[in-house]
């Protein structure tokens, strides 16, 4: 625990990370014993750290899921998007859809703000320019009914 404690606190002051990563990350820091080809830190070892960083706050995935999701929707990407990655990052996949649900995210305004950014107001309606914005969209994450929200006011 001794090598492995501030390690953890480096890594944790860069950003935040997932308990899936932060493992992952101490893990991947251990060195090997060459005889007998094992990792001279134990599995114990990290989750002890794990369990420090857990009573310092400093490790929490319900926060860390909250973050990710406001962070990664200012850039532009939608929930399906996120969701996938932040299952890539250890995160059940049911407290990812609670976290979807809370947030005050508004999809169908984002992916709206979104196309017009791209391709311009008022937005294209024509079948084959229609299309790329909805390759765009989805590509982004965002759901069908959230993509033809777009359209709903430039067909009128």
């Amino acid at each position: 625990m001794n090598s492995l404690l501030p390690r953890a606190m480096r890594l944790l002051s860069q950003r935040d990370y997932s308990e899936y990563e932060m493992r992952r990350k101490l893990a991947a820091h251990s060195p090997f014993d060459r005889s007998t080809d094992k990792p001279l830190i134990s599995p114990e070892s990290i989750d002890q750290v794990i369990e420090y960083c857990y009573q310092h706050n400093w490790l929490n995935d319900v926060q860390f899921t909250q973050r990710f999701i406001v962070s990664r929707s200012r850039k532009g990407y939608g929930p399906q998007r996120i969701q996938a990655e932040l299952q890539q990052k250890g995160i059940d996949r049911d407290d990812i859809r609670r976290a979807i649900a809370e947030c005050e995210v508004d999809w169908f305004e984002l992916a709206k703000e979104l196309a017009v950014r791209r391709f311009g107001s008022p937005l294209p309606t024509e079948w084959k320019e229609k299309s790329k914005v909805q390759r765009y969209l989805s590509y982004r994450g965002f759901m069908q009914d959230e993509i033809q929200y777009v359209f709903t006011d430039s067909e009128e």
